[in-house]
């Protein structure tokens, strides 16, 4: 297949045991001609056994390379991976998901009908425990996270502002230039907006398929969302106009309860507004909880109130701290360089 592009599909991991049989077995099950894909697997030194089982499916798929990402955080493994990557597309793929066996094929097909510079699809988010399983359904709501379209889904092809594991040409890749290394939560946000901003488009398509697995307990989905919010704050200092009004929501809530509780042993009004705010909140959330247990299981309606509460007051209050941490970095700016492809990685 002489006129068939050939692809490179990122994965920076870093471990991810219990999932990386799956993820991988995703991307090398591909129905893509083999010979026209490689699959580079940046690891960030990975202490449990996801070496192990990448060795070993590299064994058995002479188009697996394994690199090392000492840095460990995904931004500087996918610089890493494009700097040894040939492929005319470029796909990144999480070591926490499964693509369905078309994916490339379909990333392929979009972009080579000039539909777009960056594309991708919604992601169904699904969790294995009964906790997991609230965390996914409430990271699929619109309540729990606002109109992120590639996260609650959609129904027909549609131009958006960012996707999950997105396919670029490679032309885009080195027009936009490298991935932002100070970033280590976020980066796609501000990738994808660099692209917009060159003129790029960015395609959600319902025909291209993955599964995401969410984090297992809520205590590591808090520490998931303070660091989104507090690593979007350096985002909104590098590119105010990449931000959604409803990506301040979270943070301006925190904010509030926090002035009114700081003058409640003043103004005896302070715990009132307190009071009446936590408790439209409580209704709200109660009734999204009602919304996405009909969808999903009525089991989980005691626990998806606290994941809704989680990704709201963990995300707030990671934008806060944020605030605090980069107070004086408003005037940063970062030149980013265009990655040229190289040839110092060994296949497994």
């Amino acid at each position: 297949m002489r006129n068939t592009p050939f692809v490179s599909v990122l994965m920076p991991v870093r471990n991810e045991g219990d999932f990386i049989e799956r993820s991988l077995g995703a991307v090398v099950s591909q129905d893509y001609p083999s010979d026209r894909l490689e699959i580079i697997v940046a690891d960030g030194m990975s202490a449990d056994n996801t070496r192990a089982v990448i060795a070993d499916i590299g064994r058995q798929h002479a188009n697996v390379s394994l690199i090392d990402n000492h840095e460990k955080i995904v931004a500087t493994g996918l610089n890493r991976a494009l700097r040894v990557a040939r492929g005319e597309i470029i796909v990144r793929v999480d070591g926490h998901c499964e693509i369905a066996e078309d994916y490339v094929r379909r990333c392929v097909s979009h972009l080579l009908d000039n539909k777009a510079e960056c594309v991708g699809g919604p992601l169904e988010t699904i969790g294995e425990t009964l906790t997991a399983q609230a965390i996914a359904g409430a990271m699929s709501s619109r309540f729990g996270v606002g109109g992120s379209a590639f996260r609650v889904g959609t129904n027909e092809s549609r131009l958006t502002d960012t996707v999950a594991f997105p396919a670029y040409k490679r032309e885009t890749i080195q027009r936009a230039g490298d991935f932002d290394e100070e970033l280590v939560r976020d980066q796609d946000d501000e990738y994808n907006y660099r692209v917009r901003k060159l003129g790029g488009r960015i395609l959600l398509s319902p025909d291209i398929r993955s599964r995401y697995y969410s984090r297992a307990s809520f205590a590591s989905l808090c520490k998931q969302y303070f660091q989104y919010g507090y690593w979007k704050v350096r985002v909104l200092q590098k590119h105010p106009r990449q931000m959604q009004a409803r990506q301040f929501v979270p943070p301006v809530f925190v904010l509030a309860l926090l002035m009114l509780l700081s003058t409640a042993p003043f103004l005896k009004l302070s715990l009132l507004l307190v009071a009446a705010s936590l408790l439209v909140y409580a209704v709200l959330n109660l009734l999204a909880a009602i919304a996405a247990a009909r969808k999903t299981k009525w089991r989980l309606l005691l626990l998806l109130p606290i994941a809704f509460a989680i990704i709201h007051f963990a995300y707030g209050s990671g934008f806060l701290g944020g605030l605090i941490r980069f107070w004086n970095r408003w005037e940063f700016s970062q030149r980013v360089k265009v990655v040229q492809p190289s040839r110092d990685v060994a296949s497994l």
